[in-house]
C-alpha cells in the first residue's frame, strides 16, 4: 500500500468551496476510481489557514496512475469543476507526496 500526501492551497476566500466541492463530489468520484479516502484536514494551529490537506491511497504505483488517469477524464469531474469554478480558481498551488509506511507502521 502506498499513500499520497497532498495539500491544496485555496485561492483567497475559496475554502470553504474548495471544502464544498470535495465534501460532495470528490471523494465519491475518488472512490469510483480506486483513489481509497483515508482522511482530510485543515490546521488549527502551526499551518497556513487556507490549506486542505488530506491522504488518499493505492494498492500500488500501477495502480495509482491507473486510478488517477481515469479520474481525470471522468465527465462527471469535469463538469463539477466547470461548476465549482464558475466564479473563479479553487485552487493556487497543489503539493504532493507518496508515502511508503515503515515496517513497524501500524497504518500499512
Amino acid at each position: 500500500m502506498i499513500y499520497e500526501y497532498r495539500v491544496y492551497e485555496a485561492m483567497p476566500g475559496k475554502l470553504p468551496d474548495l471544502q464544498a466541492r470535495f465534501r460532495d463530489h470528490t471523494l465519491k468520484i475518488f472512490e469510483r476510481h480506486g483513489i481509497k479516502n483515508v482522511g482530510y484536514w485543515t490546521a488549527s494551529v502551526g499551518d497556513y489557514s487556507n490549506r486542505l490537506i488530506y491522504i488518499v491511497a493505492f494498492e500500488d504505483a500501477a495502480q495509482r496512475e491507473r486510478a488517477w488517469a481515469t479520474f481525470r477524464d471522468d465527465p462527471e469531474w469535469h463538469k463539477v469543476v466547470a461548476e465549482s469554478e464558475a466564479n473563479g480558481a479553487l485552487v493556487a498551488r497543489v503539493f504532493n507526496t507518496l508515502l511508503s509506511p515503515t515496517d513497524y507502521s501500524p497504518l500499512q
